[in-house]
């Protein structure tokens, strides 16, 4: 009897373990894995270069006389004006060499009208009236010189710009040539960014077309909102970059931009009949780029494969995978190398509207 009961035990163990074992497989085979294929589509992608942002017109505002700064008229960080008074150096001692030069020359215009009178009736020679007009000449040069130095002492603002900080004080003994501020015109920016050799020989090979237009990407990581156009080439490759600069120029209404800021130049570029796949179907080891390849079997297979470009949440490769070619999309980190899986399909275009897809 109770060898019977256990014959009857062990029979009832093994039927419960073949149950669960069941169960087991059933629920491994209810847990598929979402496949798909690339997608082979004409797209555009974007180009980032680290650039450099300059105003068109960015000069050094400096003392052209010696003397005490009398008054400052502007304040930094201040929009003036072309021709707006922006600086005073003390002008007595130049009023007073004005002052001079007029008088003296003065003297020479009385002294020649006088010199003419007698030679109109011969008392002097010709050669007595030509030596006084040239002293009357040179009074009257010393009178502009005066003037000139004295409008020095006066600077004003040669352009429209926006004022940097001050690096004098009102009451600071200047010296010709002292640094006051900077002066920078920003109504349109300069941007510099620097082209690989390649990239260059493609663009000017397409130099008969419209000019690049490029956008610009500020330090916050939002978009400048004008568009910029490429005017202007360096002439020299850089030797150890391999590079050459371009410049853009931008529209800054707003004034927005400001001389030395960074960004990023954005360049579109198209490409066609490019093969795509959702950036989130790829793993990286030893920075190489893999997916696991579903053949017909459904055993995944890892491979390598090369990136052409980066969009966002996709990537456009050149090789590695072909067209027809199922690709694991979710649950990479589920499986290994040469495992059996149980999936389903859904179609790359299904597939590419949950993304935030930026091709066309």
């Amino acid at each position: 009897m109770k060898k019977i009961l256990m014959l009857v035990g062990l029979c009832a163990l093994l039927f419960n373990a073949s149950c669960k074992s069941e169960e087991k497989e059933e629920k491994k085979e209810d847990t598929k894995l979402l496949v798909t294929t690339p997608l082979r589509k004409d797209t555009t992608i974007t180009i980032d270069y680290v650039s450099q942002i300059r105003s068109i017109q960015h000069i050094e505002m400096r003392a052209l006389e010696r003397g005490y700064l009398s008054k400052i008229y502007v304040d930094e960080g201040q929009l003036v004006k072309k021709g707006q008074l922006m600086f005073q150096i003390l002008p007595v001692q130049y009023q007073a060499e004005l002052q001079k030069a007029q008088a003296e020359a003065n003297y020479a215009e009385l002294e020649y009208k006088n010199t003419k009178a007698l030679a109109d009736s011969n008392i002097v020679s010709k050669n007595e009236l030509a030596l006084a007009k040239a002293k009357l000449e040179k009074a009257k040069a010393e009178v502009q010189v005066a003037q000139v130095h004295l409008g020095f002492t006066e600077i004003k603002a040669p352009f429209d710009g926006i004022m940097d900080h001050f690096y004098v004080r009102e009451g600071s003994l200047l010296s010709e040539g002292d640094l006051l501020t900077i002066l920078s015109d920003n109504s349109k920016m300069w941007v510099y960014f620097n082209v690989p050799e390649a990239e260059y020989l493609n663009y000017r090979s397409g130099a008969n077309k419209n000019p690049m237009k490029v956008r610009l990407r500020m330090a916050n990581h939002e978009i400048f909102p004008y568009p910029g156009i490429v005017e202007t080439i360096e002439a020299d490759f850089n030797n150890e970059t391999g590079n050459i600069a371009f410049r853009a120029t931008f529209p800054n209404p707003n004034r927005l931009l400001r001389h030395g800021e960074t960004g990023n130049i954005m360049v579109d570029k198209p490409l066609k009949n490019a093969l795509i796949i959702p950036q989130k179907a790829t793993f990286e080891i030893l920075d190489k780029k893999y997916v696991f390849v579903v053949d017909d079997k459904s055993v995944v297979k890892q491979r390598q494969i090369n990136i052409l470009a980066e969009m966002q949440d996709l990537y456009a490769i050149s090789d590695g995978l072909a067209e027809n070619e199922k690709i694991l999309l979710e649950g990479l980190r589920k499986v290994h190398n040469n495992d059996k899986i149980s999936y389903r399909f859904e179609k790359p275009e299904s597939v590419f509207t949950h993304l935030k897809v930026y091709a066309e």
